[in-house]
């Protein structure tokens, strides 16, 4: 059993907290029973660390103390996993484009209901927070296992995947959610939290929608924003 927090396993598993080093090294942190089996089904473990008395038969055993500091959660869970990360594939299906999204329960909120709604692909610009990050997949519940992830620069990816039809998001200029047919396959572009659709990619727009809501409410944020719109597009692949 590892009890000391200055060994250099326990050092390295902590840094995996920074994005720094999971880009070094291209692997990342995954925490709780659920997601370390979701994991695991998805063949991407490379070392289980666990507490003693776990299902985890080939796992490194550590301290309360030490499983405390590497996920740094109030209340240490039974085990957690080092991982590759996920191979990006070609995108040949619908996309939800994430423009600059910063909050990382927003991601994890969009993750989830993209699986939920039947969006296989999430393209993430390259100044979205990063999909590793083990607030996101915390709130993915596991779901980032589920999905083509790739990070690009937007206009090259839309230039370069000009088979989707792009519907971009605008209160002032857009036309009403629900009077929309998504027949094609499309790309759902979500902007920035705090000031919206990077204007330069209003111009590779297709068409412009918005969310129709009471006036007193002035938005909804990102995550709830792009999970009624994939369900919106999903009832419309239903008929």
């Amino acid at each position: 059993m590892i009890t000391s927090l200055t060994n250099n396993k326990v050092k390295n598993w902590t840094k995996l907290k920074e994005k720094k080093y999971r880009d070094e090294t291209n692997t990342f942190l995954v925490e709780s029973e659920h997601l370390v089996d979701e994991a695991l089904k998805k063949g991407v473990v490379l070392e289980l660390i666990s507490l003693e008395n776990t299902k985890y038969l080939n796992a490194t055993i550590v301290s309360k103390e030490v499983m405390k500091k590497i996920t740094n959660q109030v209340t240490e869970p039974n085990v957690c996993a080092v991982c590759q990360k996920l191979q990006e594939k070609e995108v040949l299906d619908n996309a939800i484009i994430l423009d600059d999204i910063s909050d990382p329960g927003n991601l994890g909120t969009i993750i989830r209901s993209a699986v939920a709604f039947g969006f296989k692909n999430i393209v993430l610009s390259e100044h979205c927070v990063d999909i590793y990050n083990p607030k996101v997949i915390r709130s993915s519940e596991g779901m980032i296992f589920h999905l083509n992830i790739v990070y690009t620069n937007l206009k090259e990816f839309i230039k370069n995947h000009q088979f989707l039809k792009y519907y971009g998001t605008s209160v002032t200029n857009g036309t009403k959610l629900n009077g929309i047919k998504f027949e094609d396959k499309i790309g759902i572009i979500i902007g920035n939290e705090g000031r919206g659709m990077n204007k330069e990619l209003i111009n590779y727009c297709d068409k412009l929608i918005y969310i129709p809501m009471n006036n007193l409410c002035e938005s909804l944020n990102a995550g709830v924003s792009a999970s009624i719109i994939m369900y919106e597009v999903s009832k419309n692949y239903e008929k």
